[in-house]
């Protein structure tokens, strides 16, 4: 029992480094320039969504313990979700009923963006975009292009890629034409 507990906390810590990590590339001022993803409240939430998404889409595929990493991420996210809301002076009482909204949104946006970019054509991915990231979002075609070059990325990261504190989700758009044979070895940096 003991050994359990230390290695979930151990992978609490990881995973709190990962939510770090995708708060900071949520929050790369490129998504605001070049794909003006709103500079708001509402526009960093969705920007967030959309990168642990990406992350959670991957984890999903990967043997245990990616399961319980996804839960925590998900656990992490929704802390932070509620800290942010009485942050700002949303009230205990409005706090449960927000969350439920927040976790509604967020599940709800996971399976828009599992079935649009699962599909062959862009123009799902660009709808789902222009929705869910902020209604203001421009240059929806090279923001479809690096949400798929960034999902094909992390398709290929081991769990131990995810956990590691290497970069892994990029500083910098990707807008070159997905072909869906992107590989660990090309030529883009995450």
């Amino acid at each position: 029992m003991l050994f359990g507990l230390i290695g979930r906390k151990r992978n609490t810590d990881a995973v709190e480094a990962l939510y770090a990590r995708i708060l900071a590339a949520s929050r790369a001022p490129f998504l605001y320039t070049d794909f003006a993803v709103p500079d708001t409240l509402e526009g960093r939430f969705d920007s967030l969504t959309l990168h642990a998404i990406l992350l959670m889409r991957r984890l999903r595929t990967l043997p245990s313990p990616a399961d319980s990493v996804s839960q925590d991420l998900v656990d992490i996210l929704f802390r932070e979700v509620d800290r942010s809301l009485r942050e700002i002076g949303i009230g205990d009482i409005s706090v449960p009923k927000k969350m439920k909204i927040f976790a509604k949104t967020f599940y709800g946006r996971a399976q828009l963006f599992d079935n649009a970019l699962n599909a062959a054509d862009d123009s799902a991915l660009q709808e789902v975009l222009a929705r869910n990231v902020g209604r203001d979002a421009q240059n929806l075609a090279a923001f479809t292009q690096h949400v798929r070059q960034v999902d094909a990325k992390v398709a290929n990261c081991s769990l131990d890629d995810i956990l590691s504190e290497a970069a892994l989700l990029p500083d910098s758009p990707i807008t070159t034409p997905y072909t869906g044979q992107e590989s660990v070895g090309s030529t883009t940096t995450l």
